[in-house]
């Protein structure tokens, strides 16, 4: 049976209640050519600097 995962990362000064978003980037490995998932929990505000990188 499957089970659901409840993140608890509200911050109750924000207005919308979410201030963190969890980001998703596929890497390509320099050694084998294989591709990987790197995820992060970053900010609301720093979204675009995550993926600038």
């Amino acid at each position: 049976m499957a089970k659901k995962a409840v993140a608890g990362f509200r911050d109750k000064t924000s207005t919308t209640g979410r201030s963190h978003t969890k980001v998703i980037k596929m890497v390509k490995s320099e050694k084998t050519g294989a591709y990987c998932f790197k995820e992060e929990m970053v900010l609301n505000d720093q979204v675009q600097d995550f993926f600038k990188k």
